[in-house]
Order: C-alpha cells, then structure tokens, then sequence
C-alpha cells in the first residue's frame, strides 16, 4: 500500500493541471519518506492492533459488554507489554521499512533535527531521547492513560451491570451474585430489607424469563425493558425492574459511549 501511496503523489506531482494539488502533493510526498512518518505510521499500526478487538466488541453496545470487559483488561497489559518490550523490535521493523523503500535510517545517537526546522534551532536532544522517550512511551502512556480512566474498577462494575441483566443469548450473562453486590453501589435506592428480597426475586425472575419465548427472543436491554412493562412483569419483580432502571441510566446504551469511548482515537493524532 506505501509504494502505491508514493506512486500516486508522484503522479500528481507530475501533474501540470492543478499547480495547488501538485504543491501539496510534493510537499506530502516528502514527508512519508521520512524516518518520522515511517515511525509514526509503524507505531499507530502496532497498537491499534492492539486496541482492534476492543474496538470491535465496543461498538456492539451492551450485547457484548462481558467479552468489552475482559478485552479492557488484555489491552492495558499488552500496551504495557509493548511499552516495556517492544521498543527495540519496533525500531528493527521501522528501519528494515525504510531501507526496501530507500528512506534515511537515523542514528539514535545523533541529534534530533525536527523536519523543516534547521539543527542550530532544534532542541538539544539526541533521536534516541526524542523517538523513545518523547514519543514512544508518551503516545502509550496517553493511551493507557484513558483506558484507566474510563474504565477503573467501579466504572467496569456498572458497565457489567447490562451484560448481567441483559436478555441476548436466553440470559446467559446473568449473575444473581454479582447483581446483589451491585445493590451496594446504590443505597440510597436499596435497604438492607430489599437487598435480602432481591436475593430471592432474583432467582424467580430469572426461571420465569427463560420460561417465556416472548423474553428469549430480546437482544437488548431498551427492547426487554419495554417487554416488561407491557406483560407487567416490572410489578412482580418491581427490585429486578430498579436494578434494569438503574442499568438504562448508564450511559453504554447511549450516544454517549461512542463520545467516552472515542477517546481510542488518540493514537490517531
């Protein structure tokens, strides 16, 4: 795909119709064969890789939050993995790269010169400084940054709640366990009394919705909700309804997620 990226700027380069895009078009085509934009484009590569399952699984919503979940976990371990171990293999593949399309390889050792910028005018650094410290560890660190932030220990807890109370799959995900501990994240909404009845209402709802075809074939949480209230299902288990309520408050249903989750684009900039 690079040398057809290089062939194409070299034909608008060449092109005498357009002296604007013929301009922008050289000016293009010596930036991607540079050892900068070869290294950001290795970097970017490796770790949406990484992050790619994550991003696929995310975009399915509450269907597949359990599986979101435990990728979150696989994603912050690898990206420290790469960050710790990854260095040297990334800086063989970026030079074996620039030498088959006959681009500069530098030496770590001399002095960064940033392009376009005169070496009188560049900070005192050495490329080794720059690439390693300055731009490998910080774009991961950004990275492992905002996959802490937006899904820490509780905010993970509550995104679970959906995948526990969802109805895909005949309700596999369901967790009575892990439901009740989720009570505690609420108290203002549920007394110690209505804890021990949810214990017990969980269960009966569980074996009645598995009962009924009419449940079964739901994916969602917004469709099942709605089932619920027209079979008034939300009155014979009005705590199992509370905890569904409280669960739809979540932003992972929502235009929302795709906002907090799109923070993965930074490894894009």
């Amino acid at each position: 795909m690079f040398s057809s990226i290089i062939d194409m700027l070299e034909e608008i380069t060449n092109d005498r119709l357009n002296s604007e895009q013929k301009y922008e078009a050289s000016i293009m085509l010596q930036i991607v064969q540079t050892y900068d934009c070869v290294f950001n484009l290795h970097l970017v590569k490796n770790m949406l890789g990484i992050t790619n399952e994550l991003s696929q699984v995310l975009q399915k919503g509450d269907q597949d939050i359990v599986n979101a979940m435990d990728l979150v976990q696989i994603c912050k371990k690898q990206l420290q993995m790469m960050r710790d171990n990854s260095w040297d293999s990334l800086v063989e593949e970026v030079g074996n790269f620039c030498m088959e399309f006959n681009i500069d390889v530098i030496d770590m050792n001399h002095m960064y010169c940033p392009q376009g910028k005169s070496q009188r005018k560049a900070p005192k650094l050495t490329n080794f400084h720059y690439f390693h410290v300055d731009f490998f560890n910080i774009v991961i660190d950004l990275q492992l940054q905002e996959l802490n932030s937006h899904f820490n220990e509780a905010s993970t807890e509550l995104l679970l709640c959906l995948a526990y109370l969802s109805p895909a799959n005949s309700f596999s995900a369901f967790d009575k366990r892990k439901l009740i501990s989720l009570t505690q994240l609420y108290p203002c909404d549920f007394s110690t009394l209505d804890i021990k009845v949810l214990e017990y209402q969980l269960q009966t709802y569980i074996d009645d919705m598995r009962s009924h075809v009419k449940f079964l074939d739901l994916k969602r949480m917004v469709e099942f909700s709605k089932k619920l209230v027209e079979t008034r299902k939300d009155e014979v288990y009005p705590l199992v309804y509370l905890l569904i309520k409280l669960a739809l408050a979540l932003p992972i249903a929502t235009t929302s997620v795709e906002r907090t989750l799109s923070v993965m684009n930074i490894v894009k900039n």
